[in-house]
């Protein structure tokens, strides 16, 4: 149990003791009461608004609430000073073997620390990346593609059941666009010369073996027959070269889904019939005509008759058909099929969209709130575009696939590393700059190489010690002084970070927590540049030696222990 989860059980057992003296009743709701440090160190070392957010229920004066748990938790073994603040805050002081402890801690649970049951094995699905079959991952897609991923992760890491998901667009219009841009290609390595790539189709060379494979496979079967004979078969054959592409994409960032969706396959198994068949049984689609657009109305437009979701019950602006006027599913009624389909098997959905798709939030969230009933909670984080610098200016990569830099691109120009931490530098819903050359530098700008450096620097001090012939005796932790308890004192902190940035589904939250710590190490490790005793390595000390290098340790472990979480490699070593 970290030293935060332990004072939560404590702040317990003394709300316990105040219900059974009968100074508070036993239906309080306690799901509101934080542990966490104070604001301002010099307040203590842990602070909890247990009087501040009871008081109102328990009918009393925040301030004589807090009184009551003062005289509970400063009776704490661990606890030296218990105090009141502003309107009913409470501050605890603990004792220096409260760290110490929790330094062991870091050192026993390894790569558990951190770890928590709080999610209770609930499943959750996160959909991710979902890029249309069409050609290779492209810039576009990385960043929703790394904050799904450490979503993922970070949700696992609290005890969450995890279905990693990528929807697979192939029902639309883009991939028959997709199957003839691939015809083009089959006839093109048949011999016959096609000139430019017609305006409509896709022209990244990416397509070239697919029609190649098909040439070899059917001969010139193909080349003048009828679009109907072929187009089925090229199709699927190009959608599964695509995703072949996309999965080997995304290998290089270290992702890999464990569930690919197809839309197609979703219409034919009649899943969207069954999703209006279900609504309509509910009252939640009718037969109606949309309102002509707003403004100027086209000369073309007439009103039709569509089925209808019935969205502005809960909260969109105007209903939303489900079908076209040719019979055929709009994106968002094959999208609504998709969702009820998902959370049969999960309690709670997460899907990860570019900001272009704000307009489509509202009416997906009617519709699964409608089919669910409101029992399974669906949250959709949307994640701002990229933008490509090098040295500040606009960067144009060469476009090998057509019109367009990929991810593969990006990963092989500055590594797998760099990416994905940046990529969780920034809140996912704020605009971000990708500068190439910011990414790849050797300095405390770049928060990648100077977290990297950090646990390198760490992984050479045993190195060092050994290279200077100590001989190092077990560890006094008591020898730690007053700053480098403060240093253990942000370690401790971590258990919490990944317990917020899980429940706010905010990865980028360990990446600022892990800046700090790199922050905080250098600056202790850089003490000795002008103090030779604050050297963590000592000549003539070796059991100081031994204890600064059981803390450094523990700096390591976590900054590995949140790297893994964010997907990046922790080097021991860096050129």
């Amino acid at each position: 149990m970290t030293l935060f989860s332990r004072f939560s059980d404590h702040i317990g057992t003394a709300l316990d003791a105040l219900v059974a003296r009968g100074e508070l009743p036993a239906d309080l709701d306690r799901s509101s009461v934080s542990v966490e440090p104070p604001r301002d160190p010099a307040h203590g070392d842990v602070a909890t608004n247990a009087a501040m957010v009871l008081a109102k229920s328990a009918g009393m004066n925040p301030r004589a609430l807090a009184d009551l748990l003062v005289a509970e938790l400063g009776a704490l073994d661990e606890v030296t000073e218990a105090s009141v603040a502003g309107p009913g805050f409470i501050n605890l002081r603990l004792v220096d073997a409260s760290w110490r402890d929790e330094l062991a801690l870091i050192h026993s649970a390894a790569g558990d620390y951190g770890r928590s049951a709080t999610g209770q094995g609930r499943t959750v699905n996160v959909e991710y990346v979902s890029a249309n079959p069409t050609g290779p991952m492209h810039v576009g897609h990385c960043r929703g593609a790394v904050v799904g991923d450490a979503l993922a992760a970070l949700l696992e890491f609290v005890g969450h059941k995890v279905i990693r998901e990528y929807y697979v667009n192939d029902a639309g219009a883009q991939v028959d666009v997709l199957a003839r841009s691939v015809h083009l290609r089959y006839r093109e390595a048949l011999g016959e010369d096609v000139g430019a790539v017609p305006e409509g189709l896709y022209p990244g060379d990416y397509l070239i073996p697919v029609g190649q494979k098909l040439a070899a496979e059917h001969g010139d079967r193909f080349v003048g027959a009828p679009e109907s004979a072929w187009l089925g078969l090229f199709r699927a054959e190009a959608v599964s070269a695509m995703m072949d592409m996309i999965r080997a994409d995304l290998a290089k960032l270290g992702i890999h889904h464990n569930l690919f969706s197809s839309e197609a396959e979703l219409q034919a198994a009649g899943k969207p019939a069954e999703a209006e068949q279900w609504l309509r049984a509910h009252d939640l689609v009718y037969d109606g005509v949309l309102e002509a657009p707003k403004g100027e109305t086209p000369e073309d437009w007439e009103p039709v008759e569509l089925p209808l979701f019935r969205s502005t019950k809960f909260g969109d602006d105007q209903d939303r058909p489900i079908k076209k006027s040719d019979g055929s599913w709009t994106y968002f009624g094959a999208d609504l099929a998709y969702h009820f389909q998902k959370a049969e098997s999960a309690d709670e959905l997460i899907d990860i969209w570019g900001a272009d798709h704000a307009g489509t939030v509202k009416r997906i969230k009617a519709a699964v709130a409608a089919m669910t009933g409101g029992k399974k909670k669906f949250d959709v984080k949307l994640v701002q575009m990229v933008r490509l610098l090098k040295n500040g200016e606009p960067f144009k990569m060469s476009k090998r696939a057509g019109n367009f830099v990929t991810l593969a691109d990006v990963v092989d120009e500055v590594g797998k590393d760099a990416v994905r931490f940046t990529m969780l530098t920034r809140k996912a819903d704020a605009q971000m700059d990708f500068d190439f050359a910011k990414v790849v530098e050797a300095s405390r700008d770049n928060p990648v190489w100077y977290l990297q450096y950090a646990n390198a620097r760490i992984s050479r001090l045993r190195k060092k010690a050994a290279d200077a012939g100590i001989v190092l005796p077990a560890p006094a932790p008591e020898r730690l002084g007053a700053h480098e308890l403060g240093l253990v004192k942000l370690l401790a902190q971590f258990p919490r970070i990944v317990e917020s940035a899980a429940a706010a589904r905010e990865p980028h939250r360990i990446a600022f927590y892990l800046a700090d710590v790199a922050a905080a190490f250098h600056a202790w490790y850089n003490l000795g540049n002008d103090d030779p005793a604050a050297r963590i390595v000592l000549d003539n000390d070796p059991e100081l030696t031994a204890t600064r290098l059981y803390l450094a340790d523990g700096i390591g472990q976590v900054i590995r222990g949140g790297l893994h979480l964010m997907g990046v490699d922790a080097l021991e070593e860096m050129l």
